[in-house]
């Protein structure tokens, strides 16, 4: 019997219409388009308007945009794994409610929490259903609203962040394509550096802490910085190198767009030339958990069959891993 591999079968992505650019944050904070552009390669990002609209109603229409896609209807979908940080309530998971507005009644489903590494989190633990033979079709999505957990005053973050939404389709492949092999890793000892102070059970709401602004994204953004741009390098290296592969090998680095600088240096870490690295940031900033799921869905056009592609990426926690696939179609 072949092995089984979990491979991409397809891929979506949504931004909301709204952008707001780095002139438009210049009348609302103290910094500039150049200052941003400069430390970040940030331009414009998108931001999610409306009443009562949350990260779910970002994931439906990506979602059926993928189905469509792909040709097959919600209820043939054996599992929801939705990857945020800005879930649409602490509970019940948003991948729950994202199954009954698409009409998934088959799908169990759960949230995962990795930070900005969620999604390919996701592509690793949805990998394993699969292998498994228990299941034929896991949908991975990776989105967060940002913006309702920013400070607009901070100019540490509101420059960073954006909203948006990607999903990918995992099936079973005996030919060999697929998630090839991952490197996951993680460790406590930054969750001061990169976190949301109050709304967790150690820190429950309260006037003080709103009054605090504890509720929104803090982080130190020159530790995180050198953290990231080491880690996210290395743990790319580390993938390539446990499979015997070189930068000649790769079509395609899909990282986590987080900042221009953590991206080149991960590109450069395992010798990549630009015109092999997905860069978006410039136009969606960092939308956290739905940066590679949006890059693949822009990319998916110039991916060819068996190419391979390397997935990095590096979150708060800290979290950070990269994934090595061959392309399926």
């Amino acid at each position: 019997m072949s092995k089984i591999t979990a491979a991409i079968t397809a891929v979506n992505g949504y931004v909301p219409d709204y952008v707001l650019t780095n002139h438009e944050l210049e009348t609302m904070v103290e910094t500039n388009d150049e200052w941003i552009t400069t430390r970040t390669g940030i331009k414009e990002r998108r931001i999610l308007k409306g009443e009562g609209l949350a990260t779910s109603d970002m994931a439906v229409p990506a979602v059926e945009g993928l189905l469509k896609k792909r040709g097959i209807s919600a209820e043939e979908i054996d599992l929801i794994i939705f990857c945020t940080t800005t879930p649409d309530m602490p509970f019940p998971a948003t991948a729950n409610v994202l199954a009954h507005k698409i009409g998934a009644k088959n799908a169990w489903g759960y949230d995962l929490q990795a930070a900005c590494s969620g999604f390919i989190f996701g592509l690793t633990t949805g990998a394993q259903f699969i292998e498994s033979g228990k299941h034929k079709k896991v949908l991975i999505v990776g989105g967060d609203k940002m913006s309702s957990i920013i400070n607009y005053q901070d100019r540490a973050t509101c420059i960073i962040f954006g909203d948006g939404c990607g999903c990918a389709l995992l099936e079973p492949n005996t030919e060999g394509y697929g998630i090839i092999d991952t490197v996951m890793k993680s460790d406590g000892a930054g969750a001061q550096l990169l976190f949301q102070k109050a709304g967790g059970s150690l820190h429950p709401a309260t006037h003080q802490t709103v009054d605090a602004k504890e509720h929104y994204a803090y982080q130190e953004g020159q530790a995180v910085f050198k953290f990231a741009v080491t880690n996210m390098a290395d743990v790319a290296a580390e993938v390539l190198e446990r499979n015997n592969l070189s930068g000649d090998d790769i079509a395609w680095l899909v990282p986590h767009q987080a900042n221009k600088r953590i991206i080149d240096a991960t590109a450069n870490r395992i010798g990549l030339t630009p015109e092999k690295v997905i860069v978006n940031i410039e136009r969606y900033g960092n939308t956290t958990n739905g940066t590679i799921p949006l890059c693949l869905w822009e990319w998916e056009s110039k991916f060819k069959k068996g190419d391979n592609l390397i997935l990095a990426a590096f979150g708060g926690g800290f979290t950070w891993g990269s994934i090595f696939l061959k392309w399926a179609y």
